[in-house]
Formats: structure tokens, sequence, C-alpha cells
């Protein structure tokens, strides 16, 4: 996910307010970020996009403040980390009994289908394990690089990725997937 250019990109919005070389980062980085808030909100795209914008505006006005000790993905992704957390920090979850519960497809369904049985799978996580599980298999990362996005203690992720993993795979299991 970086390269050498993304350093340059930085120089050049840091030093010359070059927005030409931000938009670069957002198109390079836009889809995984949003990715990632996709996984974490269960699909809700519009909060998605919400979270994304905010994540960007973030970066471009503390572009100061990266130093190059990680890459620049892994500075995005905690500053997207931040924003997840600032927002469920401000919006309690409220249990909404009318809210219709999506149900369960069979293993043969469509992309969709299988799309909101993950969703479904990820909502029986706690949101520290989703959000290990999202970097880690969704975005690539490493466990030294999940360590830097979200502030977690090296241990401590790599205990969200293994009961997380094991919750998941007994969900789908007992839900037709194999």
């Amino acid at each position: 996910m970086a390269g050498p250019g993304d350093m340059m990109l930085v120089t050049q919005v840091a030093v010359f307010h070059n927005k030409r070389a931000f938009d670069q980062l957002v198109k390079k980085y836009q889809s995984p970020v949003r990715r990632f808030f996709l996984n974490l909100t269960l699909g809700d795209t519009q909060l998605s996009d919400d979270l994304a914008q905010d994540t960007f505006v973030k970066a471009y006005l503390k572009i100061n403040t990266f130093r190059g000790v990680s890459g620049f993905g892994t500075w995005l992704f905690r500053i997207a980390y931040n924003v997840f957390y600032d927002y469920r920090r401000s919006h309690k979850p409220t249990v909404d009994d009318n809210a219709p519960e999506l149900s369960l497809r069979s293993a043969g369904g469509s992309d969709g289908t299988i799309r909101m049985d993950i969703y479904e799978a990820m909502k029986t996580l706690k949101e520290e394990e989703r959000t290990c599980i999202t970097l880690q298999v969704l975005e690539g990362f490493t466990v030294d690089k999940i360590v830097a996005a979200t502030g977690m203690a090296e241990g401590t992720v790599k205990s969200h990725l293994s009961r997380g993993k094991k919750q998941l795979a007994n969900y789908l299991r007992k839900n037709g997937y194999e």
C-alpha cells in the first residue's frame, strides 16, 4: 500500500500546500479507508463515506505532523481509527427493537448475500476484534502495523485476532459455510 512516492507527495502537501499532491494521496487510499469503515460500520455506506471524508480532512490539516516513522498508510489508518473511535464515543449505540434484522442466506448465495452474511458475522465481534480483523484480513496489515494504527499492545492485537477469527469461523460454520 505504501510507496516511495508517498513521502514525496506528503512533502509537497506539507511544504507547498500542493492540493493536487494531496488528491493523489486521497485517490490512492480512499478505497482502503472506505472499506475499513464499511467493515467497522457493518456496511453503512453513508456513515462510512462521512467517516472517510473526516479522515482525509484531518489528515490534510495534520499533514505537518507526519514524521515518516511509519508508512503514510499506517499513519492515515491511525487517524481513521481515531475518527471511528471518536464517532463511537459521541454516538453511544442504542438498541432499536423496531430495526429490521438481516436474515441469513444459504452459502450458495450471491456475492451480495455473502457480504451480508459477513456483516452479520462481524456484528458478533467486539469492536476491537472487528477493527483488528478488518485491518489484517481485509487490508493486509501485519500485527506491527495494526499496533501502530490502533495504539493497542501487540499481545492485545494478537488476542483480538485469535478470538475474532475463532468467533467468525464458528458463526459462519453454524450458518452453512464450511
